[in-house]
């Protein structure tokens, strides 16, 4: 399996060192899973820069609803 050395500070070594003991796992596995879980919830470049990019008569602002015009709901 590839490796990879980390150079770091004193005090995030400690937390990370903190962490993976509280998780039950190695340094080396703690920071490994983490690096995971950063790549995969990550957006793509310029995600954000498509907000209000679309412009198209069909995406449009729904009427507000009224709350009292609901069903009256069964209390529990």
């Amino acid at each position: 399996m590839p490796q990879i050395s980390l150079y770091i500070d004193k005090e995030t070594l400690e937390q990370v060192e903190k962490l993976a003991k509280t998780d039950q796992v190695s340094i080396s596995k703690w920071v490994g899973n983490n690096i995971k879980d950063l790549i995969k919830h990550r957006y793509p470049k310029d995600f954000f820069a498509l907000h209000g990019s679309i412009d198209d008569e069909s995406f449009q602002k729904p009427a507000s609803l009224n709350p009292h015009d609901d069903v009256r709901r069964e209390s529990l």
